[in-house]
């Protein structure tokens, strides 16, 4: 009996409603022989294109729709029938989140808690089927037969005879048999069709109890506190045609329907009408013109000369990008990059986009493809069957918000919004929660998650169990170790985006539905960047970037110099700035500032650029797990010989020294090793840094080795190639043009500390937060290299640092802590008018806080007016003291009894008052005595030999214990004449 097909599936994008995962679903309908399925999450589509793509694989039909929640009480499931039913349940899905009576910027509803009017569906259910149950059940029991009957009527005049059917459910619960009574007589009575459903939650009967983890996530209980909230029993599972025929075998009709509304489904995602935006041209020049003529005048800037060479890719790329229809999205890109550098806006692009001379040539990126022979299919191919994504790389803060808020004045609200990021349940939060509502105390679960690495590999969750003192015996501890490790890769909740932002050329909430963000004045997509990807949908990615912002901020100060900084007129090769990189005086330098970097920079000793985009790449997760760095670093310096898995690959692998430590030559060796064309190989990379199906990789490495084998590798080459695929797509190995993309900032920031080292301090801490250092060490290391940092005051500083006349750096306003920046600025402004002469006199001229003036005070910024730190804080006491009406009146305060501060305590002040102390460092205080006590000094360290015990002391300014360091902890210490590294083994 396979008339019966399932019309209403919860995944576990439900979000905490549901508990299966879309392809599992899937997986379980193909294994039950069923031919088509209906996925009907709440309030979202979130889950329906990874439930169509894996419908398709596994031969099923997939029929789309959603649940939606009335606002009057209960929900319908909507599935759709058309094109014009898509939109329309998009556009109903939208206004059920963004509320008008949600007042902007207010913390939005969880996911999957919309709610909508009855009256809002007017106009909008064409195309459109409708299965009333749970609305007609809530009528009854808010209102009783007349409001039933209202709704009812309601319903048939929204959606017609043919759109609106009552669903009937056996859940074989008590109440069940009663109320599909109560649904059956009034569909016979109204002469609607009645269908058929199980209300599945999950699809596996073993799977209700993670859904009872759910429920008490969802209602923040305890396990035995949920009581009659949990499923009664485990009924709402995927079940079979033939079982369901069995279940409803008194109303054989409401099976037959089930087919019957399937077949009036006939969308697909595949229809979806999705369409960038065109690009404004000048009259008479199409994009293709347009586009052709930027590159080409682009060209002749960045290539001088413009060889054949440089010619040939440029007219391939062109080629490609107007047969694939996208010389409007690189117009676009070019556009934003047009308003960043209008604007005084430093961007870059950055990722696979650096693979394209197009962009080069557009002034979209800033590192020549051509001359470092990077593969422009990475990028854009015909056959990859995927489309571009460009990364921008912005300022971040307040510059980085204008350009996105252009892009959507540009564009409108209707056709912009941010991408979705779905954020799963791993390891250790999966752990965590589940602990939780099974009751276990916080101190169990915070030793037992000691023991759990911060990886995506598979902990041994039970001997950890036993390592925490928790006992695998115990009934909570039994669940735990089986229900935690069912969540993984489940979605856990909807983020946004760190800056995707996708067009359209229409409106966009009748491609996917929007929600308001939890940032005001954003809005975003119910679809993350992978969906995006896989559905042809274009999005441009607009990221924040710490360092940008310092470099802008550079580049105003030596401005004000008449000093030039730009990115693209940079010397190459500067003498100083690879001494820097090559001693690895690198704090405060982008992307080389860690402790792994610098251990390593003296070892790679880079002498050009390209050695600075293998120093980018080597320190990731993909060659450190892989155990690529010592091997590389041991050719490198000639200790080791340099050796290729197998002849052929020696074109792909000589630059790197035979290490494969970028994604374009995993690509390459695919294509030359296996037989894979493009298109697999670009599938190959995706699938090994897939997240959401072990399964499906493991797939793919078993096609791969299939591959290898064809073409003559076996054994350990074979294996050795298939695990450095592994370990780069799964452990994020980066694309060689992201990584010189990189590479060119950290050129930048090393240039800059290596020729103005007060301006590049003085940007760090105007940038600040960002990178691996507090403002306390930043300051200390630009001691070191002979700045005069002053401390922030009144008459000389402004809200933010700056370079004084003579080179000084002085300390902005903004550290002093508790100063509000309206107030700071206020100070700055009014100065202007005038310098600053008394206290009475600035707290007269600038409205300042009573605590305010205490914090200006203690740090000495009122040193310009004449007083020591105790004086000035004697007045500012006084002056706290007088009546609002005798405050304009300047009355002396008296003599402080206090004794001066002594240089100790000042230097305590800052730390305690502002983080950043410019006088002696805290270890220098103590040198005497640490020194009887044979404790060294940091730049003594040079002089022990290896295996020597030495005893050392500092602040410890950073400490690590990342994922892949089997337990070890490293921690940075800092004293007054630099830092030391300390590594902390797992048994101490």
């Amino acid at each position: 009996m396979k008339d019966y097909v399932e019309l209403r599936c919860r995944s576990a994008f439900s979000f905490l409603r549901g508990a299966s995962a879309p392809e599992d679903l899937v997986t379980r309908a193909a294994r039950l022989e069923m031919d088509a399925l209906a996925l009907c999450d709440c309030d979202g589509v979130y889950g329906l294109p990874r439930f169509h793509f894996a419908a398709r694989q596994a031969g099923l039909r997939p029929l789309l729709g959603a649940e939606l929640s009335l606002a009057e009480g209960g929900s319908l499931v909507l599935l759709v029938r058309s094109r014009r039913g898509w939109h329309n349940l998009c556009r109903l899905l939208t206004a059920g989140h963004c509320r008008p009576d949600v007042p902007a910027g207010a913390r939005r509803p969880p996911q999957g808690r919309a709610r909508l009017a009855l009256e809002r569906l007017a106009g909008r259910s064409d195309g459109l089927v409708c299965l009333a149950g749970s609305a007609l059940l809530q009528a009854r029991r808010a209102g009783g037969p007349e409001r039933v009957q209202h709704l009812l009527g309601s319903l048939r005049a929204l959606f017609g005879p043919e759109g609106l059917w009552i669903e009937v459910c056996r859940c074989l619960d008590r109440a069940g048999a009663e109320r599909n009574r109560f649904l059956a007589d009034l569909a016979a009575a109204a002469g609607v069709g009645l269908v058929a459903s199980n209300d599945v939650r999950y699809g596996r009967r073993r799977e209700r109890r993670l859904l009872d983890v759910f429920t008490c996530l969802q209602r923040r209980l305890r396990l035995d506190e949920a009581g009659r909230l949990l499923e009664g029993n485990a009924e709402r599972h995927l079940k079979s045609p033939q079982r369901m025929a069995e279940l409803f075998a008194a109303l054989p009709e409401a099976v037959a329907n089930t087919r019957r509304v399937a077949e009036l489904c006939e969308f697909s995602l595949d229809d979806l009408d999705y369409r960038f935006p065109d690009f404004a041209t000048p009259p008479g020049e199409s994009q293709v013109g347009l586009l052709r003529r930027l590159v080409w005048r682009g060209a002749a800037r960045r290539y001088r000369p413009l060889g054949s060479r440089q010619r040939r890719q440029l007219a391939h790329e062109l080629a490609v990008i107007e047969r694939l229809g996208l010389a409007g999205y690189f117009l676009v890109v070019w556009d934003i990059c047009r308003f960043c550098r209008e604007q005084g806006i430093m961007v870059q692009g950055r990722g696979s986009a650096a693979n394209s001379a197009v962009c080069y040539c557009l002034g979209i990126t800033a590192v020549d493809p051509v001359g470092m022979d990077l593969l422009f299919e990475r990028f854009l191919s015909a056959e990859r069957g995927q489309w571009p994504d460009i990364d921008l790389d912005l300022p971040s803060g307040e510059r980085r918000e204008r350009v996105i808020q252009y892009v959507w004045q540009r564009y409108g609200r209707q056709r912009a919004a941010m991408t979705a990021n779905v954020i799963t349940y791993r390891w250790r939060s999966a752990v965590r929660q589940v602990g939780k509502v099974l009751g276990l105390p916080e101190e169990y679960l915070a030793r037992l998650l000691q023991q759990l690495p911060g990886s995506d590999g598979e902990p041994d969750l039970a001997g950890a169990a036993v390592r925490a003192g928790l006992d695998p015996g115990e009934r909570r501890v039994r669940w735990l170790l089986q229900l935690a490790p069912r969540l993984q890769h489940l979605p856990r909740h909807l983020g946004q985006h760190s800056g995707g932002m996708v067009l359209c050329a229409g409106r966009l909430d009748e491609v996917v539905p929007i929600e308001p963000a939890s940032m005001a004045g954003r809005t975003v997509i119910q679809w993350d960047k992978d969906d995006c990807g896989d559905l042809g949908i274009l999005k441009v990615d607009l990221l924040g970037l710490g360092m940008l912002r310092a470099l802008e901020q550079a580049r105003w100060m030596l401005r004000q110099r008449g000093q030039r900084f730009d990115l693209a007129h940079l010397p190459a090769d500067d003498p100083r700035t690879y001494e820097l990189l090559r001693r690895a005086d690198t704090i405060g330098v982008f992307q080389v500032e860690s402790r792994a970097q610098m251990n390593i920079l003296p070892r790679l000793r880079p002498r050009c650029f390209y050695d600075l985009v293998v120093q980018v790449a080597i320190i990731r997760p993909g060659p450190i797990v892989g155990r690529k760095v010592h091997p590389y670093l041991e050719r490198r310096a000639g200790r080791q010989p340099v050796t290729y898995p197998h002849p052929a690959l020696e074109p792909i692998l000589k630059r790197t020294l035979g290490i494969p430590l970028f994604q374009e030559q995993s690509m390459r060796i695919a294509m030359t090793a296996a037989g894979y064309s493009l298109r697999q190989a670009e599938q190959l990379r995706r699938a090994m840094g897939h997240r959401r199906s072990p399964e499906y990789r493991r797939w793919h490495q078993q096609q791969l080795r299939r591959g290898l084998h064809r073409h003559g590798i076996r054994g350990r080459a074979a294996e050795e190639i298939v695990a450095s695929f592994a370990s780069f797509f799964g452990l994020y190995g980066f694309p060689e043009s992201h990584a010189a993309s990189f590479a060119l900032i950290v050129y930048a920031s090393a240039y800059l500390k290596a020729h103005h080292p007060e301006v590049f301090a003085a940007a760090l801490l105007n940038a600040w937060p960002l990178g691996f250092y507090h403002p306390a060490t930043i300051v200390a290391d630009a001691q070191r290299h002979g700045v005069s940092v002053r401390p922030a005051d009144v008459n000389h500083s402004t809200w933010l640092c700056r370079v004084e006349a003579d080179g000084g750096l002085r300390l902005g306003l903004r550290f002093v802590r508790g100063l509000r920046q309206q107030a700071g600025r206020q100070l700055a402004a009014e100065r202007r008018r005038g310098r600053f002469t008394s206290l009475a006199g600035l707290q007269r001229r600038v409205e300042l806080r009573q605590r305010e003036l205490v914090a200006l005070a203690s740090l000495g910024a009122l040193g310009s007016l004449g007083l020591t730190r105790r004086q000035a804080l004697w007045q500012a006491s006084a002056l706290g003291q007088q009546r609002p009406l005798l405050r304009h009146l300047e009355q002396p305060a008296g003599a402080s009894p206090l004794a001066e501060m002594s240089a100790l305590e000042c230097t305590t002040a800052d730390l305690s008052l502002s983080g950043i102390s410019c006088g002696p460092h805290p270890l220098a205080y103590l040198r005497r005595r640490l020194r009887r006590r044979r404790v060294l000094a940091a730049e003594s360290l040079d002089r022990p030999r290896a295996g020597d015990w030495v005893r050392v002391a500092g602040m410890v300014i950073v400490r690590q214990r990342p994922a892949t360091a089997r337990g070890m902890t490293f921690l940075t210490l800092e004293d007054e004449t630099g830092l030391v590294n300390v590594t902390i083994t797992p048994d101490l």
